[in-house]
Formats: C-alpha cells, structure tokens, sequence
C-alpha cells in the first residue's frame, strides 16, 4: 500500500519487487483516500475491535446519542444508506447489543434502543476507538485533521449529487 517499491523472496528464493503505485494513482484523491481507509480498517481490526465494526459501532454511538429514534433517521447521522442501515440493525439486534419495536404510529418504522449489553459493548469499545482516534489524529497541533476530513468528506458528498462536473 505504501509509495515505494518493496522487495521480498519468491518460492526460487530470487528477489521479487512489487511495484509502487504508478504516479497518477498517487495524484488521485480517491486512491488516497481508500488507502486511509483501508489502513483505518485494519487499524480498527486490531487495536479496537475484530469483530465489531466501525459502521456497526457508529450505530450504537448514534443510538446511545438519539434513544427512541428510527433507524431510517439515524441512518444518515452515521453516513449509511437505510438498507444497509436496516441490513446492520438486524444484525446488532440478533447480537443483543439494540432493541428494535415497531412505532405505535407507524409500523414500517423501527425505534431503536441500546441494550444492557449494548451499552457496555459500547463503552468498552469506545475507550479503545478514542485511543486509535488519538494515535491517528496526534501530530501537528495546527491542524485540526478530524474537522479537515469531515470537511473534505461533505465536500465530496455534495459533489457526488451534482449531476454533472465543470
């Protein structure tokens, strides 16, 4: 993943070199920004949580946050489309970590909850995220690089509705 070549052994035991990323992938803000987000995955995988994920720990943040809400709007409080949204409520349901009801007013609507054990998963979970965020965010203190890539990512938001580019 990195911008240098890497060597290593083959089976013949003769070097093997692998390429660095041609020069107008290291230009693209998309390949950089999939490269953040696959050394954030495994960052999380093992210094947070193998088996919980980062949308899935999301939810129980927005839930905590907003008890008695429906997941359709929660859904883009945690930057998730409502089927995955709904996919991954279910899934946290089966665990025992929400409750999910019907809303006495509509029951197409599901009103999320924490759980006992939701919210000690949570809370245990949470010290371990801040700790990766700190280790993550730490460095220059003249930047302020969780707002920078939350602007950068409503940036990319708006112009992903655009229909068409300048």
């Amino acid at each position: 993943m990195g911008e240098s070549a890497r060597t290593g052994r083959r089976r013949d035991d003769t070097p093997a070199v692998t390429p660095a990323p041609p020069s107008d992938l290291l230009a693209a803000p998309g390949y950089g920004a999939r490269r953040l987000y696959q050394a954030y995955l495994a960052a999380w995988n093992r210094h947070v949580d193998p088996v919980l994920t980062g949308p899935q720990f999301a939810v129980l943040s927005a839930v905590r946050t907003y008890p008695g809400s429906d997941q359709s709007s929660l859904a883009g409080a945690v930057a998730l489309d409502t089927s995955t949204m709904a996919d991954l409520c279910r899934r946290l349901e089966r665990r025992g970590l929400i409750r999910r009801v019907e809303s006495p007013h509509d029951a197409r609507r599901k009103l999320l909850s924490l759980t006992d054990e939701g919210k000690s998963v949570l809370s245990q979970v949470n010290r371990r995220a801040r700790r990766l965020d700190k280790a993550l965010l730490d460095g220059d203190d003249d930047i302020d690089m969780a707002a920078l890539l939350n602007a950068l990512g409503a940036r990319w938001e708006r112009i992903a509705e655009v229909d068409k580019l300048r």
